[in-house]
């Protein structure tokens, strides 16, 4: 950080993009359940997560284009301004008078579209913000300030609608994402070419797949994302083991602040402390995480029943610590999880295959947050949160039993029975989280 000015002023720019963006999804939520909607609270918040989660899946080709053809530090500045546009207009318009819900899903999928835009492009630019031995350190970094930001923002959030309103909230989030956009246009990033497709080369020549170049080994042709999966049916049966279990286990957004509203009948400070639990025992697993023994799929299906228990224990003994202590767990699992599947994935995907393999991978888990906000919303109105804690948990178990078998025919890799330390920072944004 003190090597890098340029990376300290951009790393600012990130906390407060994603604690802005974390702090309005957690707060709308609350302001829907306890405010807003009524008796249709549990439809009205899950399509409000579902919305705000659409744009990083659905625009995941349009945004790895915008960032090859644009220079990095126009996709970052534009994309934090034109969110802290939004959240200025419509802060506005609900100062003035109540707006209608369709103008609060509108700025959720707004925001939601410039954060998709910002984050990645952010990831892109470290190599250009750091001197080269810094590079590893800084990507660690900023992928662990990303569970901060969004353990910072799903902490305010509730206590500021609490205390402010939704107009409060959206406020305070147009600010931060100007100031974001301010930090970002006073810092000078290197100059650079921009990429540009390379001309196919003449069979044979140097450049061309299967050829030696001047600087090197042949360059890998870019296999098409089908067949990255189709040559590697071990990673493929986990990753849908994990598809199955993150329509369960991301519930949690939709089911806890209507079990605060229903059962608890507590206010928003109640949803930010669940909310802090649940981020602080992600981050505990994630430096946890390798000092377990065991091969990766052992302990994933371990966390998994752990984490079905955890889910479950509001539904079988109502209160504020079960609830908090079930929060802390189901983070630290997840934390877990991440760490570990993360290194395996590192371990058993080719490198030329990694850029492609990993975006398939958020583009799978991230499809199912919408999926499971809106039955478990729509649930919600209908089933009582006590319920719907035991719907979740009877729903994983299942999932880690396919995980734990999937291990038992899957490959014996040397190495693997724990992670080694360089890995942890790859479960930042670990599997099961969407944020």
């Amino acid at each position: 950080m003190l090597r890098n000015r340029r990376f300290a002023a951009v790393w600012i720019a990130q906390v407060l993009t994603q604690g802005a963006g974390r702090m309005f999804q957690v707060g709308a939520v609350w302001w829907l359940v306890g405010y807003a909607a009524g008796a249709d609270r549990g439809l009205a918040s899950g399509a409000f997560l579902a919305v705000s989660t659409l744009p990083a899946v659905a625009l995941a080709p349009l945004v790895a284009a915008l960032i090859a053809r644009l220079p990095h530090r126009t996709v970052l500045g534009a994309s934090a301004a034109v969110a802290g546009l939004v959240g200025l207009g419509t802060a506005g318009w609900t100062y003035a008078a109540t707006p209608p819900m369709a103008v609060t899903y509108g700025a959720a999928l707004l925001l939601a579209g410039c954060q998709a835009v910002f984050d990645p492009c952010l990831t892109t630019s470290v190599p250009e913000l750091v001197e080269d031995a810094d590079i590893e350190a800084a990507t660690g970094f900023e992928l662990a300030t990303q569970s901060l930001a969004g353990l910072a923002g799903g902490l305010l959030g509730p206590l500021v609608v609490d205390g402010a309103g939704l107009a409060g909230i959206v406020a305070g989030c147009a600010g931060a994402y100007l100031l974001a956009a301010a930090l970002i246009g006073a810092t000078r990033f290197p100059a650079a070419p921009l990429p540009t497709a390379p001309s196919p080369a003449a069979p044979g020549a140097p450049g061309a797949p299967g050829v030696p170049t001047a600087d090197g080994p042949p360059p890998a042709a870019r296999r098409p994302l089908r067949r990255i999966l189709a040559g590697l049916p071990f990673i493929r049966r986990v990753l849908l083991c994990f598809t199955a279990a993150n329509v369960f286990t991301t519930a949690v957004f939709v089911v806890m602040p209507l079990y605060t509203r229903a059962v608890l009948h507590a206010d928003g400070s109640t949803v930010a402390a669940l909310e802090a639990a649940l981020g602080a025992g992600t981050l505990v697993g994630s430096f946890t995480g390798g000092r377990l023994r065991g091969t990766p799929t052992a302990v994933g299906a371990g966390c998994l029943v752990l984490m079905a228990a955890a889910l479950g224990l509001p539904g079988l003994a109502a209160g504020q610590a079960p609830a908090v202590g079930s929060m802390a767990v189901a983070g630290w699992c997840v934390g877990v999880i991440g760490v570990r599947f993360v290194a395996l994935f590192q371990r058993l995907v080719p490198a030329g295959d990694r850029p492609g393999f990993f975006a398939v991978m958020q583009a799978l888990l991230g499809a199912t947050f919408p999926v499971s906000s809106l039955v478990f919303g729509l649930l919600g109105d209908h089933l009582s949160p006590r319920t719907l804690c035991l719907v979740q948990a009877l729903g994983v178990l299942p999932v880690a039993a396919a995980l734990w078998w999937t291990g038992r025919r899957g490959p014996a890799v040397p190495g693997l029975a724990t992670a080694p330390q360089g890995d942890r920072a790859a479960a930042a944004q670990p599997i099961g989280d969407p944020r």
